[in-house]
């Protein structure tokens, strides 16, 4: 019994010594490493909610905000009545980042009809208002309008319709076109549209310099390309802000080898007055001598600074 006291006695002051060693300040402990919260994901919408979406018509005087019903609504019953009122949505329906905010928008086209012949499309905007559509802005069409496609990549909306031209009876409209339109201040800009001949060609402006997105200042160097020079070889520009206020306009002069050929155009645009900081479009139009209707444009997005 005497013998094994020191042995006993031993053992404890060593399971003590280690003890203490694992509580000892700066020794390696583990560190409690902090867990983020985690983000529930905002859904997705879909088809069906923007079927039973709240809509402002379009193209009625007073824009009212209607409810969509599994696509359609309608009021009154009486078509020869001033009150009634349809709108279907179609089964054009796309979804895409417009805002760059990593959520989805979606895209729509509406028919509105008020009893007579005409039927009125619209391209509409709904926001993702935590996972319910949110109607944001619309833009009319063409009466009748036969809608070929649409959908939203990069950022823009891409719309191939075929819609009236100048002279086209009103049940049949003939002209094909297609259409770029980015979301700014919740608006929806036409930013590039083509249009074909009654031969299939192709109509369209291509504005290689300056790029999108650059800053500028004092003047620009504007180059590009036509497909088909414009009358008497002139095409229009226009510098407009995000608030759609025009700041300047002018001739842009082509270089073609023939009328009708394609072309290139190199021109130096004058900025003085515009101030820095200033988001700015810069659009080139192909404008129709015969009525005034768009045939084609192109636009770039800059900063001036």
């Amino acid at each position: 019994m005497v013998r094994a006291q020191p042995l006993k006695l031993i053992l404890i002051l060593t399971l003590a010594t280690s003890a203490c060693g694992l509580l000892t300040p700066g020794s390696d402990a583990p560190t409690a490493v902090p867990v983020p919260p985690t983000l529930t994901p905002i859904p997705e919408l879909t088809a069906d909610q923007i079927r039973n979406a709240q809509y402002q018509m379009n193209t009625r005087e007073d824009h009212p905000l209607i409810q969509l019903t599994d696509g359609g609504y309608q009021q009154g019953t009486d078509p020869i009545s001033p009150d009634f009122a349809t709108a279907t949505i179609s089964d054009f329906i796309a979804f895409g980042d417009l805002n760059t905010d990593g959520v989805d928008e979606a895209a729509a086209i509406i028919y509105e009809s008020f009893g007579g012949t005409g039927n009125f499309a619209a391209l509409v905007v709904f926001r993702n208002e935590n996972g319910l559509p949110l109607f944001v802005t619309s833009t009319f069409i063409d009466d009748r309008a036969i809608i070929n496609g649409l959908s939203i990549e990069e950022n823009v909306i891409l719309l191939d319709a075929v819609v009236h031209a100048f002279d086209d009876p009103g049940c049949c409209p003939q002209l094909p076109t297609t259409r770029r339109y980015a979301l700014v201040n919740d608006q929806l800009r036409l930013t590039h549209l083509t249009t074909s001949t009654p031969a299939g060609d192709i109509r369209e402006i291509d504005i290689r310099a300056p790029l999108e997105g650059v800053e500028v200042s004092g003047s620009i160097q504007v180059t590009g390309s036509v497909t088909i020079a414009p009358f008497e070889n002139n095409l229009a520009y226009s510098i407009s802000d995000a608030s759609g206020a025009e700041w300047a306009t002018g001739p842009v002069q082509v270089i073609a080898p023939d009328l009708g050929a394609p072309g290139t155009f190199d021109v130096l645009i004058d900025l003085s007055g515009i101030p820095a900081g200033t988001m700015i479009f810069l659009e080139l139009q192909d404008v129709s001598a015969a009525d005034g209707s768009l045939l084609a444009t192109d636009s770039v997005q800059l900063v001036v600074k």
